[in-house]
């Protein structure tokens, strides 16, 4: 597998609140993006991070199930963190990542971070936004015009940290050599438009340049958010 990564934090934010994991060793790739204000959107997103690669460093299994074990052992070490840090209260993250698991990948996800599959010249959304626009507004029927300008469109109704039960999303894929997997965090996906971000996925020949190319277009949109991508290729 190869991989590429990079983050940003954009034209507007200071710090930036998303973190990474590229983990080859495990087979393991991670992206959160954090909320909560600086520092606790930052821990937030580092502690979930840590935690998923913890848990699968301690077993040898490789399924979806044990992905979706270590992302509720993420929810709870991020929820009691809280509760003895009274001022991170409030604090949680976005979750995806994608593990190796023999023939087939892994796939979780929670919140609005996203994984797409670029597939002979194809990109589609592997993952499913936890937010109020995906959840709430389409089942009332708005159509995507009115839901890209909705106030509530960017409302997480879902993320680690914030309650227990967690609802995590997660898929098994079976991929071909050359197809690409774009783990990403909003701060791409909601302000490049789904062409553009396919046009980036054939942009040169490394992932490298295809990453920075993804994040060159969202800072030229604004760059209102800390911009991550994570750019896997199979290969073959």
């Amino acid at each position: 597998m190869e991989v590429y990564a990079v983050t940003d934090p954009g034209c507007v934010r200071k710090n930036n609140e998303d973190c990474y994991l590229v983990d080859s060793d495990l087979g393991l790739y991670l992206l959160a993006d954090g909320m909560g204000g600086a520092e606790a959107g930052e821990l937030a997103s580092r502690l979930a991070v840590d935690a998923v690669a913890r848990y699968l460093r301690e077993t040898t299994e490789r399924s979806v199930e044990v992905l979706v074990q270590a992302f509720e052992e993420a929810n709870r070490q991020v929820l009691e963190y809280a509760e003895t840090h009274p001022t991170l209260r409030g604090m949680g993250t976005t979750l995806v990542g994608v593990l190796e698991c023999g023939e087939y990948l892994a796939i979780a996800s929670v919140g609005d971070s996203r994984v797409y599959l670029y597939e002979s010249g194809s990109l589609a959304v592997i993952t499913e936004d936890h937010t109020w626009a995906h959840e709430v507004g389409r089942r009332l029927g708005l159509d995507s015009t009115k839901l890209r300008t909705h106030p509530l469109r960017h409302v997480l109704t879902m993320a680690v940290g914030v309650q227990s039960p967690l609802r995590i999303n997660s898929y098994a894929v079976t991929p071909a050599p050359g197809v690409q997997f774009l783990l990403c965090s909003d701060g791409l996906h909601g302000v490049v438009p789904f062409e553009v971000i396919s046009e980036g996925l054939t942009y040169g020949q490394s992932l490298e340049a295809k990453c920075h190319y993804l994040i060159e277009q969202a800072r030229t949109a604004g760059g209102p958010d800390n911009i991550t991508t994570v750019l896997l290729r199979l290969a073959g």
